[in-house]
């Protein structure tokens, strides 16, 4: 099963950087995808090359989806909300970070949930649909991984909680 992040021109890459380095590290089919497969400049100026267009890569296939935030706007298409839905149906990991949230919920699939929309938490995770805001990254990339059973044991998370979040040295 694939784990695919959506990128677009203005994404904002250190939202979802800590999550794919977990991903990268725990040996994850990863795939950056754009609306038509060509670079993406983010936020912070990086170019980055997308691996296929979004049409190309089969929603059935799916484990994860990861929408980082930016101005969603060039993705906030019929398209892009139609896909969502279908990986709402299939029971893919779906998650949003900042304005990614807003094109989850015009997408429809915050309806009935607890977000970052209706409460006032930085981070919410409700029937496999995982939200967060900007500042909650670490949370976030946390968070999914907790999802995605990418940890080895408890004692794996802690020690990777207390590296990422809590600024711990690892000995």
């Amino acid at each position: 099963m694939k784990d695919v992040f959506l990128l677009y021109d203005t994404s904002c890459f250190f939202e979802i950087v800590i999550l794919n380095y977990f991903m990268s590290l725990t040996g994850c089919e990863i795939i950056y995808c754009s609306l038509d497969g060509q670079p993406v400049r983010a936020m912070e100026g990086y170019s980055v090359n997308a691996d296929m267009a979004l049409k190309d890569v089969d929603s059935r296939q799916i484990r994860s989806f990861f929408v980082p935030g930016g101005d969603i706007s060039a993705i906030d298409t019929d398209e892009v909300r139609e896909y969502l839905q279908e990986l709402k149906s299939s029971q893919a990991l779906i998650g949003g970070i900042c304005a990614g949230v807003d094109l989850l919920a015009r997408a429809g699939i915050l309806d009935d949930r607890d977000s970052t929309r209706s409460s006032d938490l930085d981070i919410v995770n409700d029937g496999h649909v995982i939200t967060a805001r900007a500042n909650a990254y670490v949370d976030f990339a946390i968070e999914a991984a907790k999802e995605l059973g990418l940890f080895e044991d408890e004692a794996d998370m802690q020690e990777t909680i207390d590296f990422w979040k809590y600024h711990k040295r690892v000995n």
